[in-house]
């Protein structure tokens, strides 16, 4: 069987992840909103707290690539499986599906995972997949039908241009989640497993400076380290809907 390849989620796009999100099963408590700052204090007030998870696109640079590549090849295979996980990952096997496994990290971990509305296809998927070893996970998603009309409908939306099937849009999209144990964990679908951040206060959600400072601004810091003048950042924040 061919690999599947998506057309591309084109923006990082709250309205676009929200309808998404609620689409799989995700309860209307819940909504993703623009991040305007990870620096700025006043900007950061503006999100509705308790963050549940961050959803971070950067761009694929020379530099981004680079650290990327070093760092995953120097972890440890993963071969999680089952309640005993902090956090659920899921590998990456669909190209361009970046955006819907981002946003899979974010909708069905720590806190944001209470929110899954009973009977839906979101829930169906966790107690599929729970059980399931990375390989074995990955390939559920490769061929859930569901899951492929949800992101084929997610990708036609937004205010960008959508990109032809098959075009590299030169982004990445990571999730940061505060897991069951208290951990702040970095889920990508290209690594080989979750990344663990380090452990946050009880009162710490995923926009306290803390796991800012662990978890998204690094990456900022070293694309201005690089010099290469590609901020093509963007940051959404699921945390609780403003008019529910």
């Amino acid at each position: 069987m061919a690999q599947k390849i998506f057309i591309p989620l084109a923006e990082n796009n709250p309205d676009v992840m929200t309808k998404l999100a609620r689409q799989l099963g995700l309860s209307p408590a819940l909504s993703f909103h623009d991040a305007y700052s990870l620096t700025d204090p006043d900007l950061l007030a503006i999100a509705p707290r308790p963050a549940s998870a961050l959803l971070f696109t950067y761009p694929g640079t020379p530099a981004a690539e680079a650290f990327y590549t070093k760092t995953n090849e120097a972890e440890p295979d993963y071969q999680g499986s089952g309640s005993g996980e902090p956090v659920m990952f899921y590998r990456q096997i669909i190209t361009h599906a970046c955006g819907l496994i981002g946003l899979l990290h974010c909708t069905t971990n720590g806190t944001a995972a209470d929110f899954i509305q009973e009977g839906s296809d979101l829930d169906s998927l966790v107690k599929d997949t729970l059980p399931l070893k990375p390989t074995e996970r990955a390939q559920f998603l490769h061929d859930s039908d569901m899951l492929e009309k949800a992101h084929a409908a997610a990708a036609d939306t937004g205010d960008s241009t959508v990109p032809a099937l098959g075009e590299n849009p030169y982004h990445a999209f990571i999730a940061f989640v505060k897991g069951k144990d208290g951990h702040l964990w970095e889920l990508e679908g290209r690594r080989k497993g979750p990344v663990d951040l380090g452990k946050l206060g009880d009162d710490e959600d995923v926009l306290s400076d803390n796991a800012l400072n662990l978890g998204p601004r690094p990456f900022l810091k070293r694309e201005e380290a690089a010099g290469s003048g590609d901020f093509r950042f963007s940051c959404i924040v699921l945390a609780p809907s403003v008019e529910y």
